[in-house]
């Protein structure tokens, strides 16, 4: 075999994404005005059954005159066509670039006829990947995706693009013009100062304005193009991007937008009014036949927020709403807010639904990105990265101007079909498939540990950022060195950390019985042996559902003559 570049290494470790990484995943948006230290933020979590959770680098690099970029779709590992390379590129670290710029997706699809497109080449994850080492800004970065698929066509289904650096926050929509034609139909919005948004496989971007470069982009054909297929007919200012291109029905609603509905419902009051339709009732104006009660594109918050609120408002089952998936009978006696697929299934010719939240088994891999304008670009720029499911992972800080990747988040080191000691992927899920079977309980023990890391890296961040500023002056490499062993060093520790969590949680939960402790150690006799376990048992309202569906059959009968 020929050794592999990096770049071959980072295409290969996506040929296991399917279309499942595409359609299940969750972005919030976070301005400066809406933050408590003026950074931007952006929420990502990649979720499929068969993602492996890994942070994916891409060196700086000189390219010669004429060389050219092998592009494969990031779905499949298709090879699609080659591309021009610039004659530099920039260091990527994950879904960050050295100059801060972040980019994540949810892919929300659209119009079936629009889904593919002979000859293309730019599919959505090249997209992103490309960009990232070639732009610098967030508006730089919507020139360079569009002209993109201008010139080599769009590969891909309909996209929804977060799209920060550290001034400005953008969401681009996006979706391919189908076969016969060459590119994409596309708006761009910046989300006002002050304000957060999100997407969630969903489209968006209902009507925008047409004379307001500065904070609004779009393709020159965005409505005439829907008004030669048939889709629209009216007012250019009545036009509505997800409306025309992807309209919202029920599976939309209740399985996409409402994650965006439970994000916005942990940092605003107000929501309750869009409940219904996170429900699935879709409200069709007659009109012009558009949903008429669906949420705004951004809201304002009620209180500005920190890295740590943002983490949160990836953290969510819809607890202490309707849709608690830790209060329904199917989480089982200990509150388990996960179901395992399919998503949906049918009694008596009646279809039932599971609900789809933020926080999901299958998550491969999620982060919050902040940008930081008042610090040098490789130190303002953290990706604050964890691997499997973003309720019980924990967000490791990831300076954008590293130059090295932890051991335990390296592209290779094991796969979905190849356990690793030394993966954090395998040390999270290890944690987590363990925690389902009491999940009421051992999930505590897994905050109690997440929470006094992610404590310690939120307040050792400011002497780090202190630090490595005040070496950038004197050397700009011995910062970047500094920074990466940081990083490094603290993602390896949280891993080797969980690994003990692990091992703690199986002493203490061994067969469905709970280990006894005391000041913080498990309890003995006084001649050394464990001391009798709590039998737990489960609880009340539990054992009434067994009596009620069981009948006579689990009835203790007293024998005759006693």
């Amino acid at each position: 075999m020929k050794k592999l570049s990096i770049l071959g290494v980072l295409v290969m470790s996506f040929l296991l994404l399917n279309q499942q990484v595409s359609n299940a995943c969750t972005n919030f948006l976070v301005t400066r005005g809406a933050s408590v230290d003026g950074s931007t933020m952006i929420t990502y979590a990649a979720d499929a059954h068969v993602l492996y959770g890994e942070l994916y680098y891409q060196p700086a690099q000189d390219y010669p005159e004429g060389a050219m970029r092998d592009i494969y779709e990031w779905d499949t590992g298709k090879f699609l066509g080659k591309i021009p390379q610039p004659r530099h590129t920039y260091s990527v670290v994950g879904n960050m670039n050295e100059y801060q710029l972040a980019i994540a997706e949810t892919t929300f699809g659209g119009r079936k006829e629009l889904g593919s497109q002979s000859g293309a080449i730019m599919d959505y994850g090249s997209l992103i990947y490309v960009t990232l080492q070639r732009a610098k800004t967030a508006r730089e970065a919507i020139k360079i995706m569009t002209d993109l698929v201008k010139e080599f066509g769009y590969y891909s289904s309909g996209e929804s693009f977060s799209i920060a650096d550290a001034n400005e926050v953008w969401i681009l929509e996006l979706i391919g013009k189908g076969e016969g034609e060459k590119g994409a139909v596309w708006v761009a919005v910046k989300i006002p100062d002050g304000y957060i948004s999100g997407h969630a496989n969903q489209a968006r971007i209902t009507t925008f304005p047409l004379d307001d470069e500065k904070n609004c982009v779009y393709a020159p054909d965005v409505i005439s193009f829907a008004r030669e297929k048939g889709w629209f007919s009216g007012e250019d200012k009545d036009f509505s991007f997800s409306d025309v291109y992807a309209p919202v029905d029920f599976g939309a609603a209740r399985f996409c937008e409402a994650r965006v509905w439970a994000g916005f419902n942990k940092v605003a009051d107000g929501m309750d009014q869009y409940s219904d339709y996170a429900k699935g009732i879709v409200q069709i104006q007659e009109e012009n036949k558009f949903a008429g009660n669906r949420m705004p594109l951004w809201i304002k918050p009620d209180k500005k927020l920190d890295v740590q609120d943002v983490i949160d408002m990836m953290r969510d089952h819809y607890e202490g709403t309707d849709l608690d998936m830790t209060a329904d009978i199917g989480a089982g006696p200990f509150q388990l807010p996960y179901r395992w697929r399919s998503m949906t299934w049918e009694v008596d010719s009646v279809q039932y639904c599971h609900e789809r939240a933020i926080s999901t088994q299958q998550t491969g891999f999620s982060f919050v990105s902040q940008s930081r304008n008042w610090l040098p670009d490789p130190i303002g720029g953290i990706l604050w990265f964890g691997v499997d499911d973003t309720y019980s992972t924990c967000y490791a800080p990831m300076y954008c101007g590293i130059t090295e990747i932890p051991e335990c988040f390296e592209v290779g080191n094991g796969d979905m079909l190849t356990y690793s000691e030394t993966s954090a992927f395998w040390a999270f899920n290890f944690v987590t498939n363990f925690a389902y079977l009491r999940y009421s309980d051992m999930i505590k023990d897994v905050q109690k540990v997440q929470s006094e890391l992610e404590n310690k890296y939120v307040s050792y961040v400011p002497v780090i950022d202190k630090a490595a500023e005040t070496l950038y002056k004197k050397d700009k490499n011995k910062a970047r060195q500094f920074i990466t062993e940081y990083s490094v060093n603290e993602a390896n520790n949280m891993t080797e950390r969980w690994k003990k969590l692990g091992q703690y949680l199986l002493v203490k939960y061994m067969d469905g019985n709970i280990k006894r402790e005391k000041d913080g150690e498990f309890e003995r006799t006084e001649t050394g042996m464990v001391a009798s376990p709590i039998f737990a048992g489960y609880p009340e309202w539990w054992y009434e559902v067994i009596a009620k569906a069981t009948g006579d059959d689990k009835k203790v009968i007293e024998s005759a003559g006693h």
